[in-house]
């Protein structure tokens, strides 16, 4: 990694966990970059710190629940005090799901759409003043590569990330004379809790590992891709195993895909 991050005042959501906390630790190794850590899990994110080896004036922990989306404004404003600025916000935090379609209860897919898309819109919102103040930043999301095609078991959660990336093209067009920078990272298989923590018909967990997500690629490896993608401030990645295939059938194959996917396995 090169000296970008450094100097950086990096907010990263669902750093308690999973994605967040890898790009925590890494960031924390291989950069002086200042981290604001965001979840619902306060305790946790004292842990992830402490456990990265940041020292107390490296580190803020600001919890929060996307569901709360009218909250993100005062929490923007603190989390701007922490260090004086926002460089990068990367928008972590997020829900998945395990049902079909027709087993879904609609809560259950207003629940997805609440946390993976208005929560991270009305955060997005929230921060974009301090980066225009500041006369640039950088605004990373997390989607899925839910986000560029849909797939059994996961029709709510496809939803709500194919809503991020409209919003997120037409944001990074809107503010290109800003000199703010937005990169869409789309993630495959990788190992983290997601499959434990996904919702699903009736919005209970579904507490189990699937075996896609167990094999797929080790989370510190990503978190290293990842920060890559956004060092070269990339518009949108994809980044997985084989299954990143999939974006390219999608562009130049569509109904191979189709074909692929009512066959594959999704879990």
């Amino acid at each position: 990694m090169s000296s970008y991050f450094d100097h950086k005042v990096i907010w990263i959501t669902g750093a308690s966990s999973g994605i967040g906390e890898a790009l925590v630790k890494n960031l924390a190794q291989n950069s002086n970059a200042r981290i604001i850590l965001s979840s619902r899990k306060e305790e946790q994110l004292h842990k992830v710190a402490e456990q990265a080896g940041l020292n107390t004036d490296r580190f803020a922990v600001i919890p929060l629940d996307l569901k709360n989306y009218k909250e993100m404004p005062g929490l923007a404003a603190k989390a701007s005090e922490q260090f004086g600025k926002i460089d990068i916000l990367i928008n972590n935090a997020g829900l998945s799901q395990r049902s079909l379609a027709m087993e879904t209860d609609i809560e259950v897919d207003k629940q997805l759409i609440d946390i993976d898309y208005i929560g991270t819109v009305a955060l997005t919102k929230a921060v974009l003043p301090y980066m225009i103040r500041n006369k640039g930043g950088q605004i990373a999301v997390v989607s899925s590569l839910m986000g560029i095609f849909g797939a059994p078991m996961r029709s709510g959660y496809a939803g709500a990330k194919h809503a991020l990336h409209g919003f997120f093209d037409a944001l990074r067009a809107e503010l290109f004379t800003k000199n703010i920078k937005i990169t869409i990272i789309c993630p495959g298989f990788i190992q983290t809790d997601i499959s434990i923590n996904a919702v699903t018909g009736d919005g209970s967990l579904q507490g189990t590992m699937d075996d896609a997500t167990q094999n797929g690629m080790p989370v510190d490896i990503f978190a290293k891709k990842m920060l890559s993608a956004i060092e070269k401030q990339k518009n949108q990645k994809a980044i997985g195993g084989k299954e990143v295939m999939a974006v390219y059938l999608k562009r130049f194959f569509p109904g191979l895909l189709a074909k692929i996917v009512r066959k594959a396995k999704v879990v």
